[in-house]
């Protein structure tokens, strides 16, 4: 992934933590766009190299490669947030070493399944397998042997605090591969991506925090087969009682269940169907019984000014506004 997208997805997510006041996660200077820039400066550097890479880290930091990341207090962090993401078809390794914070001082550190953005959680406990408090380690609870924590989806966060200067720990992540890969956070605002679900009664969702224009090029759901998206109203169920379908959201978060439902298709598509979605997140989401092994396929890109819809093609307006 090139690091411009990186750079705009990070620039996202500082947004989305610090809009409408401070968040509790995030460190506050004014240098934050030049830190953020310095960071992905490094993650790109690393691409290119091939012996374990190491880098300081940082109170607000994102980490999208593999390596061993040490951070060391020089005065109180007081509210600190990793963003850790991976490519769509991988999960994420956490595990820490070389330890010394003080938990009786009430420092800690906690790696959390998933994103947690102002309050909101990506995937939403809709999606995710695991009760919300069972997403969270607690590296004071578990102690030194608590071993590596993997994630569920290609996103995971550390949230920690640490009082005392010179105190401080080291990130180790690694990448493993994820032979079915359910509720992708996407790096790029382009690309093509297929989902599937083999006889799972769950649901999986496929987040992009960028308005794009979405392609459905198949559907299998083992029914019928139709080629049309149907735009949703209010006040309609849609496919919900179906139990087997796919459904585009739009929102301005990134908990699934409070974006607005824009269309849905509940039977097999070979054909190709397509909606634009001026939000700043944009999901392509999967919902299935169990009875069938249900697939979805699909390409997106990123709108160009132009051609963001208007406020009302799709009854959004007071969801997704557009600049």
């Amino acid at each position: 992934m090139s690091l411009a997208p990186r750079v705009q997805l990070f620039l996202f997510l500082f947004s989305l933590s610090s809009r409408g006041g401070h968040s509790r996660y995030v460190e506050h200077d004014s240098d934050a766009s030049d830190r953020i820039l310095s960071l992905l400066s490094l993650e790109k550097k690393r691409e290119t190299e091939d012996f374990m890479f190491r880098r300081p880290l940082r109170c607000l930091d994102m980490v999208a490669g593999e390596g061993q990341f040490r951070f060391v207090a020089s005065r109180p962090q007081l509210a600190c947030a990793v963003f850790l993401i991976a490519e769509p078809s991988e999960l994420i390794s956490v595990e820490l070493s070389h330890t010394s914070i003080d938990c009786s001082a009430g420092d800690f550190i906690k790696v959390f399944d998933g994103w947690v953005l102002k309050g909101e959680k990506f995937p939403s406990s809709q999606d995710h397998p695991l009760p919300v408090q069972q997403r969270y380690s607690d590296y004071c609870s578990s102690g030194p042997g608590g071993g590596a924590t993997l994630s569920s989806q290609n996103v995971a966060m550390l949230f920690f605090r640490v009082h005392s200067p010179d105190s401080g720990f080291t990130l180790n992540v690694r990448k493993l591969h994820n032979p079915f890969p359910c509720n992708v956070m996407s790096q790029s605002p382009e690309g093509s991506f297929t989902m599937v679900l083999p006889h799972l009664n769950r649901n999986c969702s496929f987040s992009i925090i960028y308005p794009v224009e979405v392609q459905l090029t198949e559907l299998s759901l083992g029914q019928a087969a139709s080629n049309q998206l149907s735009p949703l109203v209010r006040g309609r169920t849609g496919c919900v009682a179906t139990g087997d379908y796919v459904e585009l959201l739009g929102g301005n978060g990134v908990d699934t269940s409070k974006m607005f439902p824009l269309a849905d298709l509940c039977y097999s598509v070979s054909g190709l169907a397509q909606m634009k979605i001026g939000c700043d997140n944009s999901v392509v989401r999967l919902v299935s019984s169990g009875s069938y092994v249900n697939r979805v396929s699909f390409r997106y890109r990123l709108l160009e000014r132009q051609e963001m819809p208007p406020p009302r093609e799709n009854s959004v307006e007071e969801y997704c506004s557009v600049e």
